[in-house]
């Protein structure tokens, strides 16, 4: 009997090999839908992939082609809702990037991985509990076999591993004691936890202020009524956004819906789990945590722990914000300010918008919250967009911290410090340590001296991928590109002009620390930037010595400045506070003062009210000025009065168009070509800038020219200016990317 051809195909993501998809028949009485996960047969063997579209095989483009058939479905249901189908599809559109891209986003590399299973491991039950005279006679026969039996009587719930009784050695008395009748012999699945064998101790929420209440309020008034308009919760530093969050969470879980909470980098993701793992307790497993740097078996663990609805609250930086949370209902945005939020490499999405766009699309609630909101979320609750809600107390009732603005022209130096601490910030760490205080000290640049020079011809160590000189790393004794990670070996004479006189230029982390040592002797020094927090969890022990005051001066670069909240800090400083305003950058101004606040508000969080020092040889620039005064919107009005003369965002929408390669007339040609052909093909209104060589213009050995557009609304540019970088198709020794609302513009 001939089987009827088959009427529908689907377009399936074969895992592993790029972006590539291949179409299949689907054969009758294999029902699939989009998000679905499939084997099919592929160049003699079997690969697995995800549907991403159904197809009519007698119509369009499949007319008359011949199909190899789907093989089976791997699951019943769909892996990926259509709801994070539609929102991969839509970020594909407006962020000009493949739609497999997105959908990697949505399955992570190691739930598609072939070679990824459960971890499991042998268990021993009781079945039967022997009497005692079957007990003495086996203590006398087989004790060993006794011994397992009195364990497993004595056990909770009469079940305990193999590996308890000492793993292989005892498979055989336990094999035993089966045909016996007395045990038996079974694999359970281990979840591989993340937070490990910590334990969390139980906590309760606490009795919320005004401002909490109205803020809880609104956002449980907005999840009841359905409405998912965007919340800004605009809070000071200290002023109880957490405790919020948290009882939010709690009645949103008890209606049924699920909750996830973003943060801005991985950093911060301990801090955030243990409150909420605190909080929920009482139930294990209801928390679980994604992010990149977690173990392959973890996420896996994770991962489908949240899509089968075990775990109903989830924590992580931007890659979590597609985590297949069962009913989502409430999505919290956490520091929606951040810049972390955008993703640098492809695809080049913003985590806080997409959050918006599924909190609309689920039907859910979202909340972001920041004590220096972004220019471009005020402007929105400034337009009604947004529901705006303000905290402008700490929950503790303390004031906000003093801050003081040093014009390190005129500021005397300490010589002790090489004029890198003044003698105000110097005398004020010396009076902390007298009264066993704690401070925190800010320089947003790791490494030792960010330059090797030779003053007697000008030699500078560049780079040999990299158009950035070579910062010095004292620990390594290396020189060490920031952009690429190259290693040089430190030269004793200048390679140009032979000279000895070759010295090291300005001052990092590393630097600071090592006279911070000298100079306070007895303190005890922590320093914190990338290059200390490689290892895994190291950022989390260095934290918890902090709270615990093992440390005395915490050192670090901006990720010390960020939701750390510790009560015995009363001393911040910011060493260089000018560091970030002169970058060719539309938000380099934001940024300053974002940086600022933020970090001045880690200081005098308990019962000593709080200082904060800020070093600058440019005191009068208006970043410094508000953050000075910790108005936020003072900035925002200033600020977005220049940007609204000058029509940068969030008046308009700004891209990147990149050209890179490792010969820098090839770079320069394609991006003039492309240029070209978008000048006429561009609607009215949007701006195209000349080409140009970006300002780090080398890095990672490949030459970068680039244009920037300008234009009210992202769609009206970017489906042009991705089919113009296909039709162009310029080869594999030229990259081209588009960058829709460009965070990095270096």
């Amino acid at each position: 009997m001939d089987h009827p051809e088959p009427q529908w195909a689907v377009r399936v993501l074969v895992d592993g090999l790029g972006d590539r998809v291949f179409d299949y028949a689907l054969p009758e009485g294999v029902e699939v839908r989009r998000g679905c996960r499939v084997e099919v047969p592929l160049r003699g063997r079997r690969a697995t992939g995800t549907v991403i579209r159904l197809l009519s095989i007698g119509e369009g483009e499949l007319r008359d082609v011949p199909l190899k058939s789907v093989i089976r479905a791997l699951d019943d249901d769909s892996t990926v809702s259509a709801t994070l189908m539609d929102l991969a599809e839509w970020a594909s559109q407006y962020y000009a990037t493949p739609f497999e891209q997105m959908l990697r986003c949505i399955i992570p590399e190691t739930v598609r991985s072939e070679n990824n299973d459960p971890k499991t491991r042998r268990v021993v039950h009781l079945v039967r509990r022997p009497s005692e005279e079957e007990l003495n006679k086996m203590s006398r026969h087989a004790p060993r076999q006794a011994a397992v039996v009195r364990a497993l009587a004595m056990s909770e719930n009469g079940c305990e591993a193999l590996s308890a009784f000492g793993g292989g050695r005892v498979l055989s008395v336990c094999r035993s004691l089966e045909k016996q009748g007395f045990v038996r012999l079974d694999f359970e699945i281990v979840h591989r936890d993340p937070a490990g064998k910590e334990n969390f101790a139980l906590t309760r929420p606490l009795v919320l202020n005004e401002e909490q209440k109205t803020a809880l309020e609104c956002i449980l008034e907005t999840f009841e009524a359905g409405d998912s308009r965007p919340i800004l919760l605009q809070g000071v530093t200290g002023s109880g956004k957490t405790e919020v969050y948290l009882q939010a969470a709690a009645e949103v879980i008890s209606r049924g819906r699920g909750v996830l909470i973003l943060v801005p980098e991985i950093s911060l993701t301990p801090q955030t789990m243990a409150r909420f793992k605190g909080r929920f307790a009482d139930f294990p497993g209801m928390v679980a945590i994604l992010h990149s740097a977690m173990s392959a078996g973890e996420r896996y663990d994770e991962w489908h722990a949240i899509r089968r609805g075990r775990a109903r609250i989830v924590i992580g930086p931007r890659s979590a914000l597609f985590a297949p949370v069962v009913n989502l209902g409430l999505i919290i945005v956490d520091e929606e300010h951040d810049s972390s939020y955008k993703q640098e490499n492809a695809p080049r999405y913003h985590g806080r918008d997409l959050a918006v766009l599924r909190a609309h699309l689920e039907k859910a609630t979202i909340v972001l919250g920041s004590a220096t909101p972004s220019l471009e979320s005020i402007y929105n609750a400034r337009r009604g967009k947004y529901k705006l809600v303000r905290m402008e107390h700490r929950a503790d009732g303390q004031c906000l911290p003093l801050t003081r603005v040093l014009d390190m022209r005129s500021e005397a130096k300490d010589k002790r410090f090489m004029g890198l601490v003044s003698e105000c910030l110097s005398n004020a760490i010396e009076q902390r340590l007298r009264r066993g205080e704690q401070s925190i000290l800010l320089l947003n640049r790791r490494g030792f001296a960010r330059a090797l020079q030779c003053p007697d011809c000008g030699f500078v160590a560049t780079c040999e991928h990299c158009s950035l000189p070579l910062t010095y790393h004292i620990t390594e004794n290396r020189l060490i590109c920031h952009i690429c990670g190259y290693h040089a070996v430190v030269p004793r004479g200048c390679p140009e002009c032979r000279s000895r006189a070759i010295q090291l230029q300005g001052s990092g982390t590393q630097k600071v620390e090592e006279l911070l040592k000298r100079v306070f002797p007895e303190a005890r020094i922590q320093r914190v930037d990338a290059d200390v927090t490689m290892r895994k969890n190291a950022l989390r022990d260095i934290l918890e010595a902090f709270r615990a005051h093992r440390i005395d001066i915490l050192l670090g670069t901006q990720m010390i400045s960020k939701g750390l909240d510790f009560p015995q800090v009363t001393l911040v400083g910011v060493l260089n506070a000018d560091m970030g305003l002169c970058l060719p950058d539309p938000r380099a101004a934001e940024r300053t003062f974002q940086l600022l606040t933020q970090v001045a508000g880690r200081a005098g969080r308990g019962d000593v009210e709080g200082e904060v020092i800020i070093q600058t040889y440019c005191p009068q620039a208006a970043a410094i000025q508000y953050a000075r005064r910790h108005d936020t919107d003072g900035f925002a009005g200033n600020e977005l009065g220049l940007r609204e003369r000058f029509a940068f965002p969030p008046f308009c929408h700004l891209a990147v168009l990149t050209v890179r390669s490792e010969k820098e007339d090839l770079s320069a040609y394609v991006i003039k070509t492309l240029y070209k052909r978008l000048q006429p093909l561009l609607p009215q209104g949007v701006e195209i800038s000349e080409p140009l060589p970006a300002p780090i213009v080398k890095a990672y050995g490949q030459y970068r020219y680039q244009c920037v557009l300008k234009a009210p609304r992202a769609r009206v540019f970017s489906e042009i200016v991705a089919k113009q970088i296909s039709i162009l198709s310029p080869g594999e020794d030229v990259i081209v990317t588009l960058d829709v609302d460009a965070y990095n513009f270096m």
